[in-house]
């Protein structure tokens, strides 16, 4: 049986599944100082994560009760089932809820299941429910409300934005600084980071922008949509989108985007999957036929559509397509990768804007880590990943008196490479200035480029 190693603060954690997901749960939570033991009946899978970070391993079928008290279930704080079978989690996570009173996570992909989430979770006793596709669709889908943005954020229960663009050539913002910024064109937005070359910074006021960066905003919904008009880019939402591939982020995608009035057309190779589309879809319009084939595309009208989005489950062929799309049209293009190990090379290319539907899982379950490791009075709403990882936004739920409320930004000693970039106070959305406090009651967002922030009080040096 593992002996459990961690920080005080940290939490005991069981990963069932060695797979991407997996995987990515166990570097990023073994980083922060949890305790983590990946359980999965491949050995080889398993070596290969026990032998890259500091975590135990245990072979077996992680919805075996043996192999659970072998994996250590008595003593652990949390178990996140995360294989590829949904009907394995759900058993692996109720096994573990009769045998111990560690708090569970599980991973849904069947629509089916997604629509009974919130029944399952309460009947099964399940501290989270997460769906990667249906997760990723809602981000994908936000981007295409703003088609010039490369990505787009909700948080703060949707009173605010963080929305990711790129500088063109000849922009109003070229060799603007971040001061002459807030002079010339608005306070009401605030530049969190900024990405130029492969580099990362968190911009001070005397940085100057330049054409080619992508910078991170963040502002009320309002104010983003009036700050990127003043600097030319337009904001209305896609007519129509073309997705390629009939899977599950497919079809979770195309219903939230008829939901907004935008039109879908699926190109999908199997037929029975194209019946099913169709009966699930009524108001979609579904091709069968090969989305790689360009005559075909040509034919389905890739030239005019608004909106071009890659879905199958290669990700040589999404980004090709993607590509493709690129060269013969104007349609904004969203890539969805699902492997990580080639970032970079992913970067190089202009694939539009580019989702791993891996990494908003992992957000999601690291903020609810972070919530359980967090001081009383500080409580983690969201944690998102920026710029590859390289940097965090993290919400805050201000639940008590601390040393961060009541003093003036200005005057905290705030760690470098951090921020304070929103203050939700009294329904009001505050973008702060150095004269701005924190009170008891208020949400407030953090971006940083240092890890492992579970409380508010983090941010000070």
């Amino acid at each position: 049986m593992p002996v459990f190693k961690t920080r005080p603060s940290g939490l005991k954690i069981i990963i069932v599944g060695a797979g991407k997901v997996g995987a990515t749960l166990v570097g990023q939570l073994s980083r922060e100082g949890h305790a983590v033991t990946i359980v999965d009946k491949d050995a080889a899978k398993v070596n290969e994560i026990t032998s890259t970070y500091d975590v135990m391993g245990c072979v077996g079928n992680g919805a075996s009760y043996l192999t659970q008290i072998e994996a250590g279930v008595k003593d652990a704080d949390l178990i996140i089932a995360v294989t590829d079978s949904d009907e394995l989690n759900l058993l692996c996570c109720t096994i573990a809820k009769q045998s111990s009173n560690c708090a569970s996570i599980s991973r849904l992909r069947n629509p089916d299941y997604s629509r009974e989430a919130k029944y399952l979770r309460d009947k099964l006793g399940l501290s989270m429910i997460i769906n990667p596709d249906y997760e990723a669709a809602k981000v994908m889908a936000r981007v295409l409300y703003l088609p010039t943005a490369l990505e787009v954020r909700s948080f703060a229960h949707g009173q605010a934005l963080i929305t990711k663009i790129k500088i063109p050539e000849g922009n109003i913002l070229d060799k603007m600084t971040i001061a002459d910024l807030g002079a010339k064109i608005t306070n009401d937005i605030l530049i969190c980071g900024v990405e130029r070359e492969g580099n990362v910074v968190i911009p001070g006021g005397s940085f100057e922008l330049a054409a080619g960066d992508v910078i991170t905003v963040v502002a009320t919904s309002k104010e983003q949509m009036n700050f990127l008009k003043s600097i030319g880019f337009a904001t209305n939402q896609a007519k129509d989108a073309m997705i390629i591939g009939g899977g599950r982020s497919s079809y979770y995608l195309a219903d939230i985007l008829l939901k907004k009035g935008i039109g879908v057309k699926i190109i999908e190779q199997n037929l029975a999957r194209c019946e099913l589309l169709n009966e699930l879809l009524p108001k979609a319009t579904i091709i069968h036929g090969d989305g790689t084939n360009t005559e075909l595309l040509l034919e389905e009208g890739i030239k005019s559509t608004d909106a071009f989005i890659p879905l199958t489950g290669i990700d040589e062929q999404n980004s090709m397509l993607a590509l493709h799309a690129k060269k013969i049209s104007n349609a904004k293009l969203i890539t969805k990768i699902n492997r990580t190990g080639f970032i970079d090379i992913i970067n190089s290319l202009d694939l539009g804007s580019v989702f791993y539907p891996m990494f908003i899982t992992a957000d999601n379950i690291l903020a609810y880590v972070r919530a359980r490791t967090a001081a009383p009075g500080s409580n983690i709403e969201t944690v998102y990943h920026l710029f590859d990882s390289r940097a965090e936004a993290i919400t805050f739920n201000v639940t008590d008196e601390s040393k961060v409320t009541g003093v003036p930004l200005k005057e905290l000693k705030i760690k470098s490479n951090t921020l304070i970039s929103y203050i939700g106070h009294n329904g009001e959305a505050i973008i702060p200035t150095g004269n701005d406090v924190i009170s008891k009651g208020d949400t407030v967002m953090v971006v940083t480029m240092q890890t492992g922030f579970d409380d508010i009080g983090d941010i000070l040096e």
